[in-house]
């Protein structure tokens, strides 16, 4: 018996709590929370169970179910991958999914929230989706839960659909989503007619076969046959279609310009906001460029695009986070940075470094989620951080743990954000300096923005902290809050260990100083050598492979490094990496750590009015709609029944004419047509002697 032959119940037991919660929870004590807590309970010891199989050296990619298959034609079938990089995402996905069941007991639950039933089956639902997104082992397949992801996070974030604020927040969070999984879907069925040709399993992500594989062979060995590439040189048809795949990406991970769903999404209940932004729906699309790593590798343009795109979301929102009133605003915005990060790590080359990101900021950003609820609770579901102000002392375990969240979300030395944020950084440095022409300028471009980034995120992270736990309190409310439970204070213990040190699984830095076996991650996503890990194709060497021959992406070569070698570069890039971390935090901590804090942002004018307003990009998008995608569809609309409609419409109304009147000569009356045959036959007659010359 094996942990495999258990790995759909991963997936399985949050849905049977969906199906309970939804037609039970009504009859239940805690309105389905329960079934909830055990099913996400019962899924992190099958996904330990997993993760202890993998680190052994085992891997499993088996199809469970076969739509089609046939000689001549490509299979569709639903099936299971699990290798490292499932492993350790199952393992956060299916912990913070416990950790937020847990905590609505005291958010929803103690609240005396309404629809507890429905709340609770959307949750299971959530979870279920996304476990089923991380170990599919197609293309196809992972599009499906893809998009039982889109849903649930729609259902959830219009809970209150009694309210004004959610149920247009759901409608945008949907419709931005969607125009990117538009993108996807295209690419999904581009990816099948392309390789349907040369495998029968065009959808696979890994092993012989899988379409990263063949895309591989198709650049590397001039393996073409049976490819449709519809014209276009392989790498860069591969391009195009990395590209589509990227837009599904850029919606769900919230990357410019389709980030603006993500702070509207702050309208549903926090707990709902930790799963979101920690394990489910923004961390699928970082999740499936990394499942996808093996062929966006292969296209040094895409790499390029992901890459600056990344770099420049993290500048982006880290700058608009830093005039919010909201707590949960903050958060976004910092969300949407921190995942722009990943995917300045990932367009780099630096997978291992946007791998280990992902994980630690699904720690620190549930942390910092569930803190903002706790404070939520305590001020009575008032959100402005102006309304705030000494709550350090009222709720200790609250402000100690949000601290460790927020030190590790600024990237201060030793928390977790320390070690995953500076190995992007220094991953894009090196193989910006060590990377030929437009795509090395590229890298160092992205790593710049992503660099100045970092001041921006230690200012708006402790603004936030000295807003809300510091000072003197602002209101009545503030000066008497309400108090909170063990379950929410447990979570929040749990998570701020974490926090604080589970940055030490990959401590690279440290490895190469020092010389010893410590990035323990580097390890884990290495794989051991004579595993099943090297015939999926989905190992570290074998990325690093593709991207050093492939895309020439590489660091520098010995003897090339500026600073006389790689070392003096790491501690130069970690140095200024961690100065401007703390610059931010000072310069916070001067405006803000005092008894009456003001708004100093006020004195930025105009720039405030812009960051209040997010640049205007939701003006943008809708004059986009309006005035732009609007006025096009009536023309085409006009054109439509105008000519085509015209023409289609004229030919039948001749056809209409014509049969109206030869129909009356259909009179039923026997004699009548006696006489027409009569006189068709004397007129046969008379054209036969014409022409035969009777006459």
């Amino acid at each position: 018996m094996s942990a495999f032959d258990f790995a759909p119940a991963i997936a399985l037991l949050p849905f049977v709590s969906f199906l309970v919660a939804l037609f039970g929870g009504q009859y239940l004590p805690k309105k389905g929370a329960f079934a909830g807590i055990a099913a996400t309970a019962g899924s992190l010891l099958l996904s330990a169970w997993v993760a202890v199989t993998v680190a052994g050296g085992e891997t499993y990619n088996e199809a469970l179910y076969t739509f089609t298959a046939g000689l001549d034609t490509f299979e569709l079938h639903l099936g299971i991958l699990i290798d490292p990089l499932t492993a350790l995402m199952l393992l956060i996905v299916s912990f913070i999914a416990l950790l937020v069941h847990v905590f609505s007991l005291g958010y929803m639950n103690d609240e005396g929230e309404t629809g507890l039933p429905r709340y609770y089956a959307g949750l299971g639902l959530f979870t279920a989706s996304m476990l089923g997104f991380v170990f599919a082992d197609n293309i196809l397949m992972a599009f499906m839960f893809f998009e039982l992801v889109g849903l649930c996070s729609y259902l959830l974030i219009g809970f209150h659909f009694r309210e004004e604020g959610p149920p247009s927040a759901a409608k945008k969070a949907f419709l931005v989503t969607r125009f990117g999984d538009y993108f996807f879907l295209i690419g999904v069925v581009g990816i099948f007619v392309t390789f349907a040709g040369a495998t029968q399993t065009p959808g696979l992500f890994a092993g012989e076969g899988s379409f990263p594989v063949v895309a591989e062979h198709a650049i590397v060995d001039g393996a073409t046959e049976g490819l449709n590439t519809f014209g276009f040189e392989p790498q860069t048809w591969f391009t195009i279609l990395g590209l589509l795949v990227l837009g599904g990406v850029m919606g769900k991970s919230a990357q410019f310009p389709l980030h603006t769903w993500l702070p509207d999404a702050m309208e549903g209940p926090t707990p709902v906001s930790a799963l979101i932004h920690a394990a489910t729906m923004v961390a699928a699309g970082v999740y499936l460029v990394a499942r996808m790593y093996g062929f966006y590798a292969l296209t040094p343009t895409t790499m390029a695009v992901i890459a600056l795109v990344g770099g420049f979301t993290a500048l982006f929102a880290a700058t608009m986070g830093v005039v919010k009133q909201e707590l949960k605003q903050v958060l976004a915005y910092s969300t949407i940075s921190q995942y722009g990060y990943m995917m300045l790590a990932l367009g780099s080359g630096g997978y291992i470094a946007a791998v280990f990101h992902l994980t630690t900021h699904a720690v620190f950003k549930a942390l910092l989620f569930l803190g903002a609820g706790a404070v939520i609770i305590a001020m009575h579901h008032e959100e402005n951080m102006w309304e705030m102000g000494g709550l350090k002392d009222k709720m200790p375990v609250t402000y100690w743990s949000f601290l460790a969240g927020s030190l590790a979300l600024a990237g201060i030395v030793p928390f977790a954000g320390f070690w995953s944020k500076d190995e992007v950084l220094y991953e894009a440095l090196i193989h910006g300096l060590g990377t030929d022409g437009g795509l090395g300028a590229a890298f160092l471009v992205a790593y710049a923005m992503g660099l100045l980034a970092v001041f921006f995120t230690g200012f708006y992270t402790f603004r936030m902290v000295y807003l809300t736990f510091h000072g003197e309190p602002r209101t009545e409310t503030a000066r008497k809050p309400h108090g909170v439970r063990w379950n929410v204070k447990g979570p929040l213990a749990v998570l701020g260990v974490l926090a604080t040190t589970i940055g030490f699984i990959n401590m690279a830095p440290v490895a190469k100083l020092t010389d010893t076996h410590i990035d323990f991650l580097h390890t884990w996503v290495l794989g051991d050598e004579g595993s099943g890990w090297e015939g999926l194709m989905t190992g570290l060497h074998h990325y690093e492979t593709i991207l050093h021959d492939v895309a020439h992406i590489a660091p520098p070569a010995e003897g090339a490094w500026p600073l006389g070698g790689e070392v003096p570069v790491l501690l130069a890039s970690a140095a200024v990496s961690l100065g401007l971390a703390i610059a931010g935090v000072l310069a916070a901590r001067s405006l803000y750590k005092v008894p009456e804090p003001v708004e100093h942002t006020n004195k930025l004018g105009s720039i405030k009015t812009l960051l209040m307003h997010n640049y205007y990009q939701d003006e943008y998008q809708v004059w986009l709609a309006t005035g732009f995608t609007y006025p096009i569809s009536r023309a085409a609309d006009k054109f439509d029944q105008g000519v085509i409609d015209g023409v289609v419409n004229g030919i039948s109304s001749v056809s209409l004419f014509s049969g109206a009147r030869v129909r009356k000569i259909q009179t039923g009356v026997v004699s009548n047509y006696a006489f027409f045959i009569t006189v068709a036959l004397v007129v046969l007659l008379v054209v036969f002697a014409i022409s035969g010359g009777w006459f």
